[in-house]
């Protein structure tokens, strides 16, 4: 009798899709129709944090914020008006700040405030996961503006390594990058380095080598990252030097 031949591997998981480009989407939301539509629902998936933070950080409730983040992205979808973006100076972040404080304002002027969307759901916010996050936020009385301002920052920074993620995962050396992410943020670790040669079968120095050149893409990603929300690509370095100025003062 012969041997039962041993089950196949399990097929190999899709690879990490790499986001969108932020100014691709903002240029299919300017451009209308259902595609606009689907852009901005993904720029809103990409953004909402930095908005519910700044309406908690206002006054409002957990459920109230909750609301109110609904209710400003679906004025964003319905009204179509993302092509005022221009007026601040084309960088998404301005124009997302501004035209938050413009809801805000409307919807205390009006006690007729839109709830949830009005209906209508152009993402989903788990509100359990939003407050949780919320209750991390530092405990010092920083104002809605300059939490939004730290929360974006923080928004691209995650987005970059996202991108930076996708891009070893489908260079098949997504093991390599998971090790060494941390080195990132805690660089100068001989010892860290020579666990994970031994780790990976590499030398120290080829694993050094390896978080060198992870620093320098992740800076690419950042700088790609940034770029992608201004409609100049030439203002690039003046907000990530604004990027990393917020970081810092958080």
């Amino acid at each position: 009798m012969e041997p039962t031949p041993p089950p196949p591997p399990p097929p190999a998981p899709p690879p990490r899709p790499v986001p969108r480009a932020p100014r691709a989407l903002v240029a299919e939301v300017r451009a209308g129709g259902s595609d606009g539509h689907r852009a901005l629902e993904e720029l809103c998936r990409l953004y909402w944090y930095p908005v519910y933070a700044y309406v908690r950080r206002s006054g409002a409730s957990p459920p109230d914020a909750e609301d109110l983040t609904q209710g400003y992205f679906a004025q964003l979808i319905d009204r179509e008006n993302f092509a005022r973006a221009d007026a601040a100076k084309g960088r998404l972040r301005a124009f997302l700040l501004s035209s938050l404080k413009h809801f805000r304002i409307d919807q205390h002027r009006r006690e007729s405030a839109l709830k949830r969307g009005g209906g209508i759901a152009p993402l989903s916010i788990d509100a359990a996961q939003a407050e949780a996050r919320y209750d991390k936020e530092p405990a010092h009385h920083e104002d809605p503006e300059s939490l939004f301002e730290r929360r974006w920052a923080l928004a691209l920074l995650e987005e970059a390594f996202t991108r930076l993620e996708a891009e070893y995962e489908a260079a098949g050396k997504h093991e390599l990058y998971l090790a060494l992410r941390p080195s990132l943020s805690q660089p100068g670790q001989a010892e860290r380095h020579q666990t994970l040669a031994e780790r990976l079968g590499m030398t120290a120095g080829a694993v050094q080598v390896a978080v060198h050149r992870l620093r320098k893409r992740y800076r690419h990603a950042l700088e790609a990252t940034i770029a992608e929300t201004l409609d100049d690509p030439a203002e690039a370095d003046e907000e990530l030097t604004y990027i990393l100025r917020v970081l810092t003062a958080g």
